[in-house]
């Protein structure tokens, strides 16, 4: 199998992934502040990292994946007690609805997924290294902060070199907020000393009673499960700075060693061109799509068809290409199944026997995902080789084939193909979807855009998806 490089935010730079054991590639992803329900943004981030683990793995190569969950931060205290409930509770609710979802989209559990209140021991611990070895300091009110100006090397990885901040002025300021301005270099807080709003949440410490700061349970947990170096951490291009800047200085000030070998950020999620917000009604949830027709499967391909490191666009017609492209793939693997092609293998067959496969036609699309995880490219690959390929006229031993190596980049990407009869006949479809779907086409031909889109939701809502034609349109369900 080929080598797979992935651009290093560190370097900048495209580097091969290898593990550093030579055995098991170990890698850290920040997980979800567990406070609401993750919108699709943040699964952006999850379903991009699970094609990452996906890829490793059928690579040959044995995984260790440890993603945290943030169980306390401003941010769940803060609507814990405004939910009247423990921070506990409320917490848990919502991690439960993530793994849910994260099911839906058949993104793998992490090998180990620890909390931020389970380990508010060993995040005390730490903080007592860095005051001993003169990398913090305890305030007045009890709270301790990292001094920056302690670690040299503090910068590097978000380049603020480059951003023209003057650290010598900035550095001796204090933030004790869990996340503060993207430009701001400042002192940051390690353990905040128990206010009154916290109500309950708080614990006891060598410095009074609080709680420990955001940024400092990735390096405590990282330290856990991983030790002082492993090969990759991975998250959310708005976490480079402050957060995983903020990750390095702990933990080489507090552990030694050189942290994460290897540095894989997901670029932002735009939505019909713009920033997501609950005031522009443009921050979905997979319930919310799921309310407008649309299948967590679908999601699936738009989130991870994007390439990581470029901003992807979502809209709802996205969502509608996702389910054609789904369908356009079904129907040629159901075509291999007719040519008497067998079963496709599962996931774990497929990483059983990754050194013996035959990608065929396919093999472009694979050197796509080997070169820095190229989705969109590696898709464009498969339509071109379907497109060139008559299942019809292939023996059962190349259908075979064909369809073990089509299930090898599915299985990379994650996708499940739905079921490929889903074209309705005339006589099936009820008089009132025929009537709305007459309707959105006229509009459509006089260039009503509105009305159009906001038919097809209701045709949506109804189990109904339009398929449009050249000359005019088709009805499938959803």
């Amino acid at each position: 199998m080929k080598t797979l490089r992935l651009f290093d935010t560190l370097t900048r730079q495209a580097r091969e992934v290898k593990p550093i054991d030579g055995s098991t590639l170990r890698f850290y992803c920040c997980g979800p502040t567990v406070y609401g329900p993750a919108h699709i943004g943040n699964f952006r981030t999850f379903v991009l990292q699970d094609v990452f683990r996906r890829m490793v793995e059928l690579g040959g190569v044995a995984t260790l994946h440890v993603r945290n969950i943030t169980d306390v931060d401003d941010k769940t205290i803060r609507d814990s007690q405004a939910a009247g409930k423990s921070l506990l509770d409320f917490t848990q609710a919502w991690t439960e609805r993530f793994h849910a979802d994260c099911e839906k989209l058949d993104c793998f559990p992490p090998h180990v997924e620890p909390s931020a209140v389970a380990h508010i021991p060993q995040q005390i611990a730490m903080i007592e290294r860095l005051i001993e070895a003169g990398n913090a300091y305890a305030s007045d009110d009890g709270s301790v902060y990292f001094k920056i100006s302690s670690f040299p090397e503090y910068g590097k990885l978000a380049h603020l070199e480059t951003q023209d901040l003057d650290m010598g002025r900035t550095a001796n300021s204090r933030s004790n907020t869990d996340e503060y301005e993207k430009d701001s270099v400042a002192d940051f807080v390690l353990w905040k000393s128990r206010r009154p709003g916290d109500g309950e949440n708080f614990w006891q410490s060598p410095w009074g009673e609080g709680r420990p700061g955001w940024h400092l349970e990735c390096s405590a947990m990282i330290e856990e499960y991983l030790g002082t170096d492993f090969d990759l951490h991975s998250g959310g291009v708005d976490l480079v700075f402050p957060h995983h800047e903020n990750e390095i200085a702990q933990s080489r000030c507090a552990c030694g060693g050189d942290f994460a070998a290897h540095w894989f950020h997901i670029t932002h999620l735009l939505v019909d061109g713009g920033k997501m917000s609950k005031s522009l009604g443009n921050l979905y949830t997979l319930d919310d799509l799921a309310d407008k027709g649309h299948g967590a499967m679908e999601v699936r391909y738009v989130l991870a068809g994007g390439h990581y490191r470029r901003p992807l666009n979502f809209t709802l017609g996205s969502l509608d290409d996702a389910r054609s492209a789904l369908l356009r793939i079904a129907r040629f693997d159901q075509a291999l199944a007719d040519a008497g092609a067998a079963p496709a293998p599962s996931f774990a067959e497929l990483v059983e026997s990754s050194a013996v496969y035959e990608l065929g036609d396919l093999q472009p699309a694979w050197e796509s995902l080997s070169d820095d995880l190229n989705t969109p490219e590696a898709l464009g690959h498969v339509f071109t080789a379907i497109k060139g390929a008559d299942a019809k006229s292939l023996d059962s031993e190349a259908a075979t084939k064909w369809r073990c190596a089509l299930h090898v980049i599915l299985g990379t990407l994650g996708l499940t193909l739905p079921n490929p009869d889903t074209s309705a006949d005339e006589s099936e479809i009820p008089d009132e979807v025929k009537e709305l779907a007459q309707q959105r086409w006229d509009a459509k031909q006089a260039k009503d855009w509105g009305a159009a889109d906001r038919l097809r939701d209701e045709l949506a809502a109804l189990g109904w998806v339009v398929k449009d034609t050249k000359d005019g349109y088709s009805m499938e369900r959803i």
